[in-house]
């Protein structure tokens, strides 16, 4: 049976943060949160790490995750650069990347088997990659059965600031019906409150199944998206800060009607960190797993 691949989405900048996060280490010992998920992903029976990165932090990549996972598993490194479009879509103004659903095109040739798709920020816990490594096992590479991991809003949002997440729509059967990217959710006087597209901000419910951006595809995901994103780059050429989310690309797949996406669910814990505030919180969290013995004190 096949091994899943496991594609990490590390090419953000962290403006929010104050830097990068996917090299910010969380533990006395240099652990980033990603080393959790590869920790987490190994156990879990992935057999290949594909990192979606900048060209600019390439050696620090490999200086650390090559050798943490020489003899453990293959590895691969995508870049999503700026200019990784049509030269006619090039925008000397913009300086973040273009956006998770044009993160997700970049990876086509780097994988050829299932693969899960993760934030580089964002502990998913140990049972989230188990349930999701055992969907991804059982599918067939050919068919055009996907899933998502879901999260409750409220476990995920942040004290300090506003966070974007995936508001998900799902049927009685469990299968995800749609996807709205919700660029604007922040706490207001303790209650959810997420902006409406006048920029308005209205109640939403703390109870919303949300995504992490934790998908899993067959290869057959990578038929999706293309032309949408020309479409997108076509209305968004002059607007530096326009972001192609991968919801985009899910929504494409499922108005298509030849693909499913089923909605899967673990009690395991996520927690993120999107702004510096944040990162105590995480570093208590991942020190009370290390010392409650889920992980190891010294992972690798």
């Amino acid at each position: 049976m096949e091994k899943p691949t496991l594609v990490v989405l590390a090419a953000g900048m962290g403006s929010r943060y104050g830097g990068l996060k996917q090299m910010d280490a969380f533990t006395p010992e240099g652990d980033t949160i990603i080393d959790f998920s590869i920790y987490d992903a190994l156990r879990a029976g992935f057999g290949k790490f594909v990192f979606i990165i900048r060209k600019s932090f390439e050696s620090e990549f490999k200086e650390i995750f090559n050798k943490k996972l020489e003899g453990k598993a293959e590895v691969a490194y995508v870049f999503q650069e700026l200019d990784s479009v049509p030269e006619n879509y090039v925008n000397p103004e913009r300086t973040k990347p273009w956006g998770t659903g044009h993160a997700l095109l970049m990876a086509k040739n780097a994988v050829n088997e299932n693969f899960a798709i993760i934030n580089a920020d964002d502990f998913y816990g140990a049972e989230a990659f188990q349930v999701m490594a055992e969907a991804l096992r059982t599918t067939n590479k050919d068919s055009y059965h996907f899933n998502t991991m879901a999260y409750l809003l409220k476990n995920t949002v942040s004290d300090h600031g506003f966070v974007s997440r995936g508001e998900c729509r799902v049927n009685e059967k469990g299968y995800l019906v749609d996807v709205t990217e919700r660029t604007h959710i922040e706490k207001m006087n303790g209650v959810l409150m997420r902006k409406d597209d006048a920029g308005t901000f209205v109640p939403i419910d703390e109870n919303t199944i949300v995504s992490m951006n934790f998908w899993g595809f067959t290869p057959k995901c990578f038929e999706f998206g293309g032309a949408l994103f020309n479409t997108f780059l076509e209305e968004n050429k002059a607007n530096p800060k326009a972001e192609f989310y991968l919801p985009s690309i899910v929504n494409e797949i499922l108005k298509s009607g030849k693909a499913t996406v089923k909605v899967l669910q673990s009690d395991a814990k996520w927690f993120g960190v999107t702004y510096k505030e944040d990162k105590e919180i995480v570093e208590k969290a991942i020190g009370k797993l290390k010392e409650q013995g889920i992980y190891p004190t010294k992972l690798w």
